[in-house]
């Protein structure tokens, strides 16, 4: 890999190719877990939809994408507690990258963009992704026993929450 990976804040203008990535990374991701049926109805024009209003969220929102000769090869975000019994007021809502950059850094970098070293923190992650949690586990985070079901296109998935507490 002789390019130089480049980890920079989303722009209005990502929201396209971010909406590819996406759905290319929830491939890879989850078809061990999601029918091909389900994974198919995934639309790149939706989740650029989405990701063009992600885009103009508040100052509290953290978003990041990682390019590499100026093509997204993963994205992640960060915000506001979005469940009511939160264990921490910020959450890690996305870190995805395409398979072939997985192992790279090119995560832990993404991670870094959108979280502060230390800061309390928590996410939701499949039970079975078990590269995921082990680098969360690295990061600081570690399950607290919260999981549920996540509905995800008409199916779902088995999620557990993971914890990363600042000392007091």
């Amino acid at each position: 890999m002789g390019s130089e990976i480049v980890i920079r804040p989303v722009r209005n203008t990502d929201a396209e190719s971010l909406g590819r990535v996406h759905v290319q990374c929830w491939h890879e991701t989850y078809d061990h877990l999601i029918s091909e049926a389900a994974l198919q109805k995934l639309s790149p024009k939706r989740l650029a939809d989405l990701w063009s209003q992600w885009a103009s969220l508040g100052d509290e929102y953290r978003q990041a994408a990682a390019l590499i000769d100026g093509e997204i090869i993963g994205f992640a975000s960060s915000g506001p507690a979005r469940d009511e019994d939160a264990p921490s007021s910020r959450q890690l809502y996305t870190l995805y990258l395409l398979k072939e950059f997985q192992g790279t850094g090119t995560g832990q970098k993404l991670f870094d963009a959108v979280t502060d070293e230390g800061e309390s923190l928590y996410l939701w992650v499949a039970e079975d992704n078990p590269r995921a949690r082990a680098f969360y586990k690295r990061n600081g985070l570690i399950p607290n026993g919260v999981a549920h079901e996540e509905p995800i296109l008409g199916e779902s998935i088995e999620e557990v929450m993971l914890v990363r507490l600042a000392p007091q």
